[in-house]
């Protein structure tokens, strides 16, 4: 099997329900899909449409009601919190909209953390490298505070990759940075994808966000009605997509 084609996150008949009797919601209705190495997938979809449930879910932040989710291999309906944080801290990285950092360590610190906290090695040439991947390697020793939001973000890009995940998880990510500083992030992403094989699912509104990926998932009302490559004609073509499911 190639890299192309190998699977490293699946969901089989995903429903996830809030809620028990007449009040409950079904956020997610028995939502099937798959996501292939060194592949860049977009989740879209209107407010409400189960996007951010579905990524939730798939990067075991949250349990399924029925259904499975696998991660490189491993079923997460069998595994106990603790071993579900351990896969997590191991196997996936996280890029959120709010950056996450911790304001009391030092750019390089947050970026090793992931693998300060699963008590692993700390490969420094690794570090280096995504450092300077991000443009970061003259501001390294600076905290939180004293960087810039699209700054930020580019740290937590690098600590996303830290660990050499089997797959980032991005929610958002442009969604708290200007225009210029936004492109930046995409292009970041998109590089970690072309130069290191990452795979990369990211949940977005912002169709010139999604029109950077490989390909697109959009959701409605719990449930996938579209999945297909990212279509031709950049973000005026993926803000039509967008319009015909109703975002």
């Amino acid at each position: 099997m190639t890299a192309a084609t190998t699977t490293l996150v699946s969901c089989t008949d995903v429903i996830r329900r809030f809620g028990s009797g007449a009040t409950a919601v079904e956020a997610l209705r028995g939502v099937s899909t798959q996501f292939h190495a060194g592949e860049f997938t977009a989740i879209v979809g209107p407010s409400g449409s189960g996007k951010s449930t579905l990524m939730h879910c798939l990067a075991g932040l949250d349990r399924t009601t029925s259904g499975e989710v696998e991660i490189d291999g491993r079923p997460l309906s069998g595994l106990s919190d603790a071993e579900l944080t351990k896969l997590r801290r191991q196997r996936i990285g996280f890029i959120f909209q709010s950056f996450n950092l911790l304001p009391v360590l030092t750019a390089r610190e947050n970026v090793e953390l992931p693998l300060t906290l699963g008590g692993a090695d700390i490969d420094a040439a690794w570090i280096d490298e995504l450092i300077a991947g991000v443009g970061l390697t003259d501001r390294q020793t600076h905290r939180p505070a004293e960087l810039s939001g699209g700054q930020q973000q580019r740290v937590a890009v690098a600590r996303a990759l830290a660990t050499r995940p089997a797959v980032v998880f991005a929610d958002e990510p442009t969604g708290n940075l200007d225009s210029r500083s936004s492109v930046e992030i995409l292009d970041l992403l998109r590089r970690a994808v072309d130069e290191y094989g990452q795979t990369l699912v990211m949940v977005t509104h912002d169709p010139r966000a999604a029109a950077r990926a490989d390909r697109i998932v959009a959701l409605a009302d719990g449930r996938i009605v579209h999945d297909a490559p990212v279509p031709e004609g950049g973000p005026d073509a993926v803000l039509d997509l967008m319009k015909e499911i109703g975002q």
